[in-house]
């Protein structure tokens, strides 16, 4: 009996792999790998819990990951991580996140030193900090990454101007990119838009989906802007309550699906505005594709992405969307194709596109407002299906297998072909 091929899958946050990753956990599985995770467990995001991770055959490790690079907590991670390297020996790491790639690679490389064994060390990079226009504080991170790169095997990038800027680092392997995480566009099928004249639609309630309209007593004939998304400074939903203010004449609710620790201060914001009817918090959603149905436009005034999942549902089930014309965004969107892309973050601008969306003709254009959203809808799902998970899936594999071949000489072994 051979000895069992070890693959360790490193987060900061438990919630990321279920949310993210659990296609590379299965291929992984498939070329024959005992997939291992470490993660602080404690810090969840994406869910309530860790129950997502059950059944899917996974040996957990708890490392206390901190958020900050400059915590004390920094040191002690780093070193649970070095000695569950060491007693594990696994044959190839996968890790994510800018903290837990950061601590990963440097355990990984003393590890390497110390031992003498060589093992493949991969780091998908979900947006890098530092991008095009981001503030001067971010770029601190760009020194860090382009030293790292000289421990890194596979730098795996889901943005094209990512991708350009890392390919200049000094890397020890090679850089790829891959279009996301992999949608799987078959769990939008029976939730594709169909109807795009605004107002409530026969709703699929009955399903167990929320009926949005009666949940928020949003009156029958108003259209629903949706915005999907962790409730924090970064994806900035402040921009699209203040834009509300300038669209009190149009029959429109904004409602905002996630939560997070801006929560509470958005509430009040709404609250002094005088906004309670026309926005509105649904907390974390289980079954989103159900909710986006009944929305009629997506908005996402994001500061920072890497290749936002939201948008990508949102375009899945045939939503325009209107979202800043920043990196991850401009990968997935063609202004005046897939909906607008607005030049700024400023309220009035948001504001423009919505009214455009809603109320105008559409500057040449000559068909109506249901027609122009329907279409832009349409032109989402035919976009979307470059994002699709058997494209992304192919791609890691062959990322898979060409690092182990670099480090084995003999790989036949490996089923990379299911």
């Amino acid at each position: 009996m051979g000895k069992i091929m070890k693959a360790l899958i490193v987060t900061r946050v438990s919630g990321f792999l279920p949310q993210f990753e659990a296609n590379n956990v299965k291929i992984l599985q498939e070329m024959g790998y005992e997939v291992h995770y470490a993660a602080n467990f404690n810090t969840v995001v994406y869910g309530k819990d860790n129950h997502r991770l059950e059944g899917l055959g996974l040996v957990c490790h708890q490392i206390d990951f901190e958020r900050s690079p400059f915590s004390p907590g920094v040191r002690k991670a780093y070193k649970q991580l070095k000695e569950l390297m060491e007693q594990e020996s696994f044959d190839l790491i996968h890790c994510h996140m800018p903290m837990s790639g950061v601590v990963a690679r440097m355990a990984a490389q003393a590890v390497r030193k110390r031992s003498g064994r060589k093992v493949p060390v991969l780091y998908t990079a979900h947006g890098l900090h530092f991008y095009q226009g981001a503030p001067l504080k971010n770029w601190i991170y760009y020194p860090v990454e382009r030293f790292l790169a000289r421990y890194t095997d596979r730098l795996i990038l889901i943005n094209e101007e990512d991708y350009k800027r890392a390919g200049k680092f000094p890397i020890r392997g090679r850089v790829e990119r891959i279009m996301g995480v992999g949608m799987r566009l078959e769990r939008f099928d029976a939730w594709k838009k169909e109807e795009y004249s605004i107002g409530r639609k026969v709703t699929d309630a009955d399903n167990g989906v929320k009926d949005i309209y009666e949940e928020y007593g949003i009156p029958e004939e108003y259209g629903i802007l949706i915005s999907v998304g962790e409730i924090t400074q970064r994806k900035n939903h402040i921009v699209m309550i203040d834009a509300m203010k300038e669209l009190l004449d149009l029959p429109l609710v904004y409602v905002i699906c996630g939560s997070g620790p801006w929560e509470e201060k958005l509430k009040m914001h709404v609250k002094e505005q005088g906004l309670e009817s026309r926005v509105k918090f649904a907390g974390y959603v289980d079954q989103i594709p159900g909710v986006l149905k009944q929305a009629d436009c997506f908005v996402f005034p994001s500061f920072q992405e890497g290749l936002p999942v939201a948008v990508m549902e949102a375009m899945a089930v045939g939503l325009p969307v209107i979202a800043t014309g920043i990196r991850g965004i401009t990968d997935l969107l063609e202004h005046t194709k897939g909906g607008y892309l607005v030049d700024d973050w400023e309220p009035e601008n948001y504001a423009v596109k919505v009214r455009r969306m809603f109320s105008e003709r559409g500057g040449k254009s000559p068909v109506s407002r249901e027609v122009r959203r329907q279409d832009m809808g349409q032109w989402n799902r035919q976009r979307i299906k470059e994002f699709a998970l058997p494209v992304v899936e192919k791609k890691m594999r062959e990322i898979y297998r060409s690092v182990m071949e670099e480090y084995n000489e003999n790989v036949t072994d490996i089923n990379v072909d299911l």
